[in-house]
């Protein structure tokens, strides 16, 4: 199977699972997965009133979540269970503000006998300016 058309059912199944979520996912309804598979997982957002504080800032409890979430589904592509957190860790270094459009990007880097280590970084759209950096350390089982 080609890697595109494998990376367009993984954002339409990752798609679906967000949509019918009545959890904790619900709050990535707005999130759409625009690429995936093979420990990847590429995400757009435009960031609206829910994402930000006071301020108008996306907020930081809210790029967290995307870094939790999107890394999640990155590893969600590799034939394992993804577990749960050990370790999430978050560099804000720019805002984004209410109306901007947001790339987020998660890559596994490493998977060893129990535990995954897996990249995230967060943009800006229009220059690829870097928002967040992230790394999500998590416990796997093997199939």
């Amino acid at each position: 199977m080609g890697t595109r058309k494998k990376g367009l059912e993984f954002a339409k199944h990752i798609t679906e699972i967000i949509t019918k979520s009545t959890g904790f996912e619900s709050h990535l309804q707005k999130v759409k997965i625009v690429d995936g598979g093979d420990g990847a997982c590429t995400a757009e957002l435009k960031v609206d009133k829910d994402h930000v504080n006071l301020y108008k800032f996306m907020h930081g409890g809210y790029i967290m979540t995307l870094v939790d979430m999107i890394t999640t589904y990155a590893l969600m592509s590799k034939p394992c269970h993804p577990g749960v957190s050990v370790d999430l860790s978050v560099n804000f270094l720019n805002g984004a503000k209410l109306g901007d459009d947001v790339v987020i990007e998660a890559n596994l880097s490493k998977v060893g006998k129990y535990l995954a280590f897996i990249d995230c970084t967060l943009k800006h759209k229009k220059d690829d300016t870097v928002i967040a950096k992230g790394t999500h350390l998590k416990y796997i089982k093997f199939d």
